[in-house]
Order: structure tokens, then sequence, then C-alpha cells
């Protein structure tokens, strides 16, 4: 059984959700250490004129480290009238805007409170839409006590995981000794972002990867679950500047 696990992101990238597809378990770290400056609140989108921050502000004034789960949105500010005019801007005119934009006009209609909640709320709608049927827990609910490496191993034994899917990123922290010892596999994810159509794309303005997957269903619709699984080539696109880098 593979697993692979990752601290919740707003509306993350394409590589999030290809792990969680090659996954048969994914786990939600909502007990690690929050990081500020990364994706945990806040992700990119494709503009006309390069791409833009979305960034969900959170309270930290005086807090010291938390723990992700413990992370409570700011708002002082109108953030969520401000992300969704921004949806509109910039994807209106993509061919499919409309079949997701009412669940993110409920979404910001709402008043969240802790990261989490709306990351993972999110999330979910987006591993629906793709088709991703893979389980998914929390690591509250299966409890660890353990660190950096021993902690996912924990994770693995817990769940019966004899396979660890970890990003590529996971080369420069993890233990790998450990994973042989517990008798665990150790894979690598190696996710690369295949273009597809994308607004704005031409020959000025090329493809921009690594884009929040909302980037890929406004643009490609039902499409969106084959091309992140890599089943559309470029030669097999219709749309002009597709392939475009």
């Amino acid at each position: 059984m593979i697993l692979s696990v990752h601290q919740p992101q707003y509306i993350p990238w394409l590589g999030y959700f290809d792990k969680i597809d090659k996954s048969d378990y994914f786990v939600f770290l909502d007990q690690v250490q929050y990081k500020p400056r990364e994706y945990q609140n806040r992700n990119r989108i494709r503009t006309k004129n390069g791409w833009l921050w979305l960034t969900v502000p959170v309270k930290s004034k005086g807090l010291g480290r938390q723990r992700i789960c413990d992370v409570r949105i700011d708002n002082d500010t109108n953030w969520q009238n401000k992300h969704l005019q921004s949806l509109k801007s910039c994807y209106s005119k993509a061919p499919f805007f409309k079949e997701y934009y009412s669940f993110f006009e409920s979404v910001y209609s709402a008043k969240w409170e802790q990261l989490t909640e709306l990351n993972i709320h999110i999330i979910k709608y987006l591993l629906k839409e793709l088709n991703i049927e893979t389980p998914f827990y929390h690591e509250s609910e299966i409890g660890t006590c353990s660190k950096a490496t021993d902690r996912i191993i924990e994770i693995c034994k817990k769940l019966k995981a004899d396979v660890y899917l970890s990003g590529i990123g996971g080369k420069s922290y993890l233990e790998e000794a450990k994973f042989a010892q517990a008798k665990i596999r150790l894979d690598y994810q190696d996710y690369h972002n295949q273009p597809y159509h994308q607004q704005y794309t031409d020959r000025v303005s090329p493809f921009l990867p690594n884009m929040s997957v909302i980037d890929l269903l406004f643009n490609e619709g039902a499409r969106s679950t084959k091309i992140l699984r890599g089943e559309f080539g470029c030669a097999r696109r219709t749309f002009a500047g597709a392939c475009s880098s």
C-alpha cells in the first residue's frame, strides 16, 4: 500500500494532486509546524502579465511557532472579496470558468476561522472534480508522537503502508536508512507540469507551469484529470499555443 502525506495547502498546484492520485492513502499533516511564506496560506494564479499570489492573511503576531491546525485566519480585511474578484478578473473568459465559479463564490461568501478548515474544504472539492478517490486521513485523527522521519514511519505503520511516496524535496531531509530498517520502501515523486491550454499564452508570454490547479480546471474542465495524469500529449492538443514554451 502506498502512502503519501502533506500539509493542507491553499488551492494547491498540480503536483500536490498527482501525489494523492498515485497513493492508496493520503494524510493531511495538520499537526506539524506552520511555515509562513510557503504554500499553506497562498498560491499562484495566471494573469495576462504573469502570475499573482492569492494570500490568505493569518494571525501570527505574538503567537510564536504554531501548529498548522492552530493557525487562525485574519478576517480584519475582506480578503475573500479580493480573491473572488481576482479569479473573475483573470479567468472569467476561460472556457470552463462558469462550471466552477459557483463553488468559489460560496467559499468566499463564508467566514472561515481556521486555515486548515478552509484549505481542506477546497482540496476535497478539487479532488472530487479531478475524480481522485484516494481515501484521506487527518494526522490529528491518527495520533502521532514522533518527529521528522520517525513521524512519517509511524504514520506508515499505523496505516499498514509498505511504500512511502515523498515529494522530490524529501531527498534533502528524510533519513532513508530508517525506511529500510522499518521495511518500508521509499519512493520519490518527480512530477513535471506539462503544458496545457492556458490563457494569455503566446510568443511573448509563454506557458507558466506550477500554477494552482484551478488554472488547469478553468481552462480544461473535464479534461483536467487526463492532463494531470499525462494522458494527453501536446501532439493531440488542438488549442493554439498550448505547447508554447
